[in-house]
């Protein structure tokens, strides 16, 4: 019985007015509870400008619940199934893109707005071992990928 009802479920696109997409999807869902429509999920994804992607079962269910909604302007004909939204499920390792040598600014924590250098990149802690530009000796500091933001990707001679 779990299979059938998984197999029955479908991925409707709604297009919405840009930028406003995480609002859109936050009335989809409080309709949904509301008027108890078959809505099984709802995602906004970052990189899809534009759209939120509904699970239900049928077409006419996404229809009426973003009847009334602002900013929701109507759900694209066809429908996706799971397996092609899948790659908006998984989160993206936030070092990606960072390398060894770069020279990166710090965004957050103690050392907020001091550049450094990559050492080192930890793909599975999601972490970067750098070492400040600005001390007098060079220690290596491990922080996590996503407070720093890469400034230079070639290296800088000093």
């Amino acid at each position: 019985m779990a299979e059938e009802s998984q197999a029955q479920a479908l991925v409707f696109a709604v297009k919405t007015t840009a930028n406003q997409e995480r609002s859109v999807a936050n009335l989809i869902a409080m309709v949904a509870r509301k008027e108890n429509y078959d809505i099984r999920s709802i995602l906004a994804p970052e990189e899809l400008k534009g759209y939120v992607l509904v699970e239900s079962p049928m077409h006419e269910i996404v229809e009426h619940a973003i009847q009334n909604i602002p900013h929701a302007k109507a759900v694209v004909r066809g429908a996706s199934s799971i397996a092609e939204v899948q790659h908006f499920l998984a989160p993206k390792p936030v070092v990606t893109g960072i390398s060894e040598g770069d020279i990166v600014e710090l965004i957050s924590g103690p050392f907020k707005g001091e550049r450094a250098r990559v050492k080192r990149v930890d793909q599975t802690k999601e972490e970067i071992t750098v070492e400040l530009s600005e001390a007098m000796v060079p220690i290596p500091v491990t922080v996590r990928g996503d407070i720093v933001r890469v400034l230079s990707k070639e290296e800088v001679k000093q």
